[in-house]
């Protein structure tokens, strides 16, 4: 079996580098402030941990302030612990305020890690509840199709014989019904019972059916 390639990514290096450095710093910082054993060690683990909380806030896109505000209390924190240990204090005669604010870090980083971890961002809007379903399903009443009614006495004519091609009657009855209402509209306007040839020139049918309708009509 052949072994992969160990690629070393010289960015990595860099950081672990840093990283130690700064934990270094940090530690015999809180070491000459009166924090020994332990204690010293858990300082900057602290102050890191904090760091990467507050990084991740602003990573995830919400709250960002208090992402922003809490990276940049770690990042003083860290960068004064560099400064501070790079020969510019006497860690043999640390001051009272810089004792002070070692002593109370770690409520500041216990309140700042919590924060991080457990606020509450805007949360999205929760859909509203789905509507019940109906017990009973509406069901669209069928509708009938339109039949428009024959435009002329043939049509008609046509129909019923269609329709009842042994019927005795010489005469459809829906034909008769149409030439009754045809004499008594022309009795009305003029007072004169109607002659076959206008009945039949009215209903567009042949003489011979004309004079049939013209004997059931008197």
């Amino acid at each position: 079996m052949r072994a992969l390639p160990v690629r070393v990514d010289a960015v990595l290096v860099q950081a672990l580098i840093a990283a130690a450095l700064s934990f270094a710093h940090l530690h015999d910082l809180a070491s000459a402030a009166g924090q020994h054993g332990w204690k010293a060690w858990a300082y900057p683990v602290s102050v890191d941990l904090l760091m990467v909380a507050a990084w991740r806030r602003l990573r995830s896109g919400e709250a960002k302030a208090a992402g922003w505000c809490w990276f940049l209390v770690a990042l003083t924190a860290s960068l004064g612990a560099n400064v501070a240990t790079a020969g510019l204090l006497d860690l043999d005669a640390v001051p009272a305020w810089l004792r002070i604010l070692v002593a109370g870090w770690p409520a500041v980083a216990f309140l700042g890690g919590t924060l991080l971890a457990h606020g509450s961002p805007n949360p999205d809007q929760a859909p509203g509840p789905m509507p019940e379903p109906s017990s009973t399903a509406a069901v669209p009443e069928p509708i009938a199709p339109e039949v428009e009614p024959p435009s002329t006495a043939a049509e008609l004519f046509a129909n019923e014989t269609e329709s009842a091609p042994s019927s005795p009657s010489p005469v459809p009855p829906a034909l008769a019904a149409l030439a009754r209402k045809v004499a008594d509209e022309h009795r009305a306007r003029t007072g004169t019972p109607i002659d076959t040839s206008t009945l039949r020139a009215r209903l567009g049918i042949p003489m011979p059916l004309a004079e049939s309708i013209a004997a059931q009509l008197t």
